[in-house]
């Protein structure tokens, strides 16, 4: 069953991807703009965003007064993706899988925005018995957002091509199962659930760590990528990117304060998430989540995806290899130092 569910959920993504042309309504000037996002401090820039408008006031500044916003948070990229191509959501908060095979799809009619955040995913295990890559059996389920493109499972292939060779990388793909990161948590601190590992992201990763007996790391994203990748970034079409320039520089420039108030006051972008998400987590947890190794990277450029895209094509995912990171980013991110 799950395995049908699997090849299901993946098939209706692809499917969706290829789904041309891009809605049309996308194509006209906006000014109520829906905005989508994971559960997960990955996102906080957004959370800040939201509660202070940010979106709204630069782009009143840049002289597109009236904006609105609306927030809707989805459990994985896939979903995310469908709505955008459905033209249900105009701008995505969400993975560099989901970017890139959008990207790919549609023929260059989705491109990024900025990058949001590049923090560390976490394979983590609650069996005692596996303690690396190679120790998942055939019966061994991880959590992922979305099954094949989400970006935990394209690290999960690359991790895979290292460990059993090159043309060993999609080994684990029928191991992974499609669960939000929330439902994961769920799953592991139920000793009932079958699924014991999640491909985590903080603060999950945190609170699997801490709460659910047992588990432990099996590897993390800065290892198999050798540094930080961007799991978040904001993209659109290409048609509400040329619709609406100012709305684009606005959601740059509102990341890019965002993502300052993070580095100058960590404690109210803090506040800000737990009002924003209802997180239980208290502050001070949360303050020391945020002081272990790369979680403030917070950084407007890409990193790391040309690696990430470079697997996707030799894998066969991408039909078009990219030259640079430029080619699926939109050119209000061109200054950036990206990689």
């Amino acid at each position: 069953m799950l395995k049908h569910l699997r090849s299901k959920l993946a098939a209706a993504t692809l499917l969706a991807a290829a789904a041309l042309p891009v809605s049309g309504a996308q194509a006209q000037q906006k000014s109520e703009i829906s905005l989508s996002r994971q559960p997960g401090i990955f996102y906080m820039p957004s959370h800040i965003m939201e509660k202070q408008k940010l979106i709204e006031k630069r782009a009143a500044s840049l002289g597109v007064p009236g904006v609105t916003t609306k927030w809707i948070t989805f459990s994985g990229g896939g979903a995310q993706t469908d709505a955008l191509l459905a033209g249900g959501v105009d701008i995505l908060n969400t993975g560099t899988g989901n970017l890139l095979l959008l990207w790919d799809r549609t023929r260059g009619g989705v491109k990024g925005i900025v990058a949001t955040s590049a923090q560390p995913m976490t394979l983590i295990s609650r069996d005692a018995n596996i303690k690396s890559i190679k120790d998942f059996g055939p019966n061994d389920k991880i959590a992922v957002p979305t099954v094949k493109v989400s970006t935990q499972a394209i690290v999960l292939q690359i991790a895979a091509a290292e460990a059993f060779g090159a043309d060993q990388w999609s080994k684990l793909d029928t191991s992974t199962v499609q669960l939000g990161h929330p439902d994961a948590y769920a799953a592991l601190a139920n000793p009932k659930h079958e699924v014991h590992n999640h491909f985590s992201i903080p603060p999950y990763t945190f609170l699997e760590l801490k709460n659910v007996p047992g588990a432990h790391v099996v590897l993390n994203s800065p290892d198999v990528m050798g540094g930080p990748l961007s799991q978040a970034q904001f993209f659109t079409t290409t048609k509400f990117a040329d619709a609406n320039p100012k709305i684009i520089q606005a959601v740059r420039d509102a990341t890019k304060e965002a993502q300052d108030l993070i580095r100058s006051d960590t404690k109210q972008a803090v506040e800000i998430y737990k009002e924003i998400t209802g997180d239980k987590t208290s502050v001070e947890e949360l303050l020391d989540l945020l002081k272990e190794p790369g979680m403030m990277e917070w950084n407007l450029e890409p990193q790391g995806t040309m690696k990430f895209a470079a697997h996707l094509f030799k894998t066969g995912t991408l039909k078009n290899q990219p030259k640079a990171w430029t080619d699926y980013y939109l050119s209000v991110a061109h200054d950036l130092k990206g990689n």
